[in-house]
C-alpha cells in the first residue's frame, strides 16, 4: 500500500524581511524542501511592509538566506524550484482592509493555512484580528514567535485575544529549545531506557545544571533586548521548558497533552522564590567591555540601542527546586548570559557519591558520576563514572562513554525549526507550548521580576568573554558544587 504523501499547505509568514525568517525560517523550509518532506504544492506567502515586487524579493531570499543554509551544498535546481514556491505581498499588518490583498493570494490554496507571526508581540492581535475579519481563520493554525508578552499581565492580555480568533488547538507556541535533537533524546533517554529511571529521582541525584551560554551580545538588537532581558528572554520560556522536561514524570504517552500535562506539573510544583530568598537564590549581571576569543567587544551600555543608564540583567543564574516526592531538596541550577566564555548550551546531572568508599577519596569527590547532555554547538551524551587505572594498586580515574550523534548516526541531523515547521504543518503539538504552561512559568518569575523593579542595586559587572559575575559561583559553592568549566 502506498503511503500518503506530506500534506499541503500555504505558509503564511509575516515578518517575511526580518531577520529570523531570513535565519532561521525560510532556511529550515529550504532544507525540508531539500529534503523531500514538503507536498508538491506547498505555498510560502512572506508578508512584509517593505515595498518589493516579486522578483526583488527573490533576490533578497537569494542574497539574505543562501549564506545561513548548513549542511550540503546548495544545488542550483534544488534552490529555484523553492523560490518557486515563494509569494510575496507587501502589506501593512496594521491596516485590517489591507489583508483583503492576503485573502485574494490565498485564493483557493490546497491544504492548511498556516499564519506564522515572525513579528513583534505588539503585532500579535492586530494581525490575528485582521485575519479573523477577512475570514481566513477557519481550520487554520498560527505560529506564535516568542517572547510573548512582557510580564504575566501582557501575556494573558495577547493570549486572551489570540483566543477569541483561535482555538487552542490551533495555537502553535513556539520555543526552538523544543526542537533540538538532543532534547529529542532526552525523551529518548528517559523514556526508552530503564537504565536512568531507577536514578531519576533525589535519593540518586545530587544537583542539575542546566546552561545555555552565548558569546555574542544584543547583536544590533539593543532596543528589544533593553526593554527584555535575560530573565524575560531566556528563564522564563527555554530554560524553564528545559527544566520541566528534565523534571517531568513518565507520560502515558506521548501524545501534545500527555507530554505537556506532566511538563505543567513540574511548573506549578516549582518553588517560589520571594523577598530575601531572591538575592540569595538568584543572581543578575550585566557584561562590560572584554574580549570575545580575541577580539575585543563593547560593553551593554555601548551597545546601539541600550539606554547609556541601563540595569537590564544580561545574565541571570539561579537556584529553583521542585517541591514533589521526586525531586524535593534536590537543587537545580539555571543560567544564562550573554558574551559568555562559550557557546554552549547543556544539562549536567550529578549522581550522588557512593555512601562509603574503600577506594580511597576520589571516589567521594563530587561529580564522580554524572550524565552530561550538550545541546549545542554539538550534540552529545556523556555518562562519566570512574574506573582503575592500569598498573599497580588501586588508583580511580574518571572515564565517561560517549554518544556523539554525529558520529554515530551517518544521517544529516534536522534542525530545530525544521523539525517545529513540520510538526505545525503535519499538525503535531507535543512540543509546543499550551497556554497553561507559559501562565505557570510567567507566575513563577513575576516576584523576581517585580523585586528587580523596586531595587536600587544595579546587576553585577562581569567581563566579557569570562562565565559571569563571581556571585554565580558562590551559589553554587554553597551547596558543595560548582559549575562544569571550573572543575578543570
Amino acid at each position: 500500500m502506498n503511503q500518503p504523501g506530506p500534506p499541503g499547505f500555504a505558509f503564511v509568514l509575516f515578518g517575511g524581511t526580518g531577520d529570523l525568517a531570513m535565519r532561521k525560517i525560510l532556511p529550515a523550509l529550504y532544507a525540508a524542501h531539500r529534503d523531500g518532506m514538503l507536498a508538491p504544492d506547498g505555498r510560502i506567502i512572506s508578508v512584509a511592509m517593505t515595498t518589493l515586487d516579486h522578483s526583488g524579493y527573490l533576490g533578497w531570499v537569494d542574497e539574505h538566506v543562501k549564506p545561513r543554509i548548513s549542511g550540503t551544498a546548495i544545488d542550483d535546481g534544488v534552490w529555484r524550484s523553492f523560490l518557486e514556491r515563494i509569494t510575496y505581498v507587501a502589506l501593512d499588518a496594521g491596516q485590517p482592509e489591507a489583508f483583503s490583498v492576503l485573502r485574494e493570494t490565498l485564493g483557493a490554496a490546497h491544504g492548511r493555512r498556516i499564519f506564522y507571526l515572525a513579528t513583534g508581540p505588539a503585532l500579535f492581535v492586530p494581525i490575528c484580528s485582521a485575519l479573523g475579519t477577512a475570514g481566513l481563520t477557519e481550520g487554520a493554525r498560527v505560529v506564535l514567535e516568542k517572547p510573548l508578552g512582557y510580564d504575566l499581565e501582557s501575556s494573558t492580555a495577547i493570549n486572551d485575544a489570540v483566543g477569541r480568533i483561535f482555538n487552542e488547538e490551533q495555537i502553535y507556541r513556539i520555543d526552538h529549545y523544543l526542537g533540538k535533537e538532543a532534547v529529542q533524546n532526552l525523551f529518548a533517554l528517559r523514556f526508552g531506557n530503564s537504565l536512568f529511571e531507577p536514578l531519576w529521582r533525589r535519593e540518586w541525584v545530587e544537583s542539575i545544571q542546566i546552561t545555555v551560554a552565548e558569546e555574542l551580545g544584543v547583536e544590533g538588537r539593543g532596543n528589544f533586548y533593553d526593554q527584555t532581558g535575560a530573565l524575560r528572554d531566556m528563564v522564563q520560556n527555554h530554560l524553564l521548558q528545559l527544566m520541566s522536561i528534565v523534571a517531568m514524570e513518565p507520560p502515558r504517552s506521548m501524545d501534545a497533552d500527555a507530554v505537556r500535562d506532566e511538563k505543567l506539573r513540574v511548573l506549578r510544583a516549582l518553588k517560589p522564590v520571594l523577598g530575601e530568598q531572591i538575592r540569595q537564590s538568584v543572581v543578575r549581571g550585566q557584561y562590560h567591555a572584554g574580549a570575545i576569543n580575541g577580539v575585543s567587544v563593547p560593553a551593554y551600555h555601548a551597545e546601539p540601542g541600550v539606554r547609556p543608564e541601563s540595569r537590564t540583567e544580561t545574565f541571570v543564574a539561579l537556584k529553583v527546586e521542585v517541591e514533589n516526592w521526586r525531586w524535593a531538596g534536590v537543587p537545580f541550577f539555571l543560567r544564562t548570559g550573554k558574551r559568555l566564555g562559550a557557546r554552549v548550551a547543556e544539562i549536567v546531572v550529578n549522581f550522588r557519591t557512593v555512601p562509603h568508599s574503600a577506594l580511597g577519596p576520589m571516589a567521594l569527590r563530587p561529580g564522580s558520576n554524572r550524565l552530561t547532555i550538550r545541546l549545542q554547538p554539538t550534540e552529545s551524551i556523556r555518562l562519566s563514572a570512574l574506573a582503575k587505572q592500569p598498573g599497580l594498586g588501586m588508583t580511580l580515574q574518571g572515564v565517561y562513554l560517549d554518544l556523539a550523534f554525529d558520529q554515530f548516526f551517518q544521517q544529516d541531523r534536522m534542525e530545530a525549526y525544521q523539525r517545529l515547521l513540520l510538526d505545525v504543518i503535519a499538525g503535531r503539538l507535543a512540543l509546543f507550548v499550551r497556554r497553561d504552561e507559559q501562565e505557570a512559568a510567567w507566575r513563577w518569575v513575576a516576584p523576581i521580576i517585580d523585586d528587580w523593579a523596586t531595587q536600587d542595586t544595579p546587576p553585577r559587572s562581569y567581563s566579557s568573554g569570562t562565565w559571569g559575575p563571581a556571585a554565580a559561583s558562590a551559589l553554587l559553592a554553597r551547596h558543595n558544587t560548582c559549575w562544569l568549566e571550573e572543575e578543570n
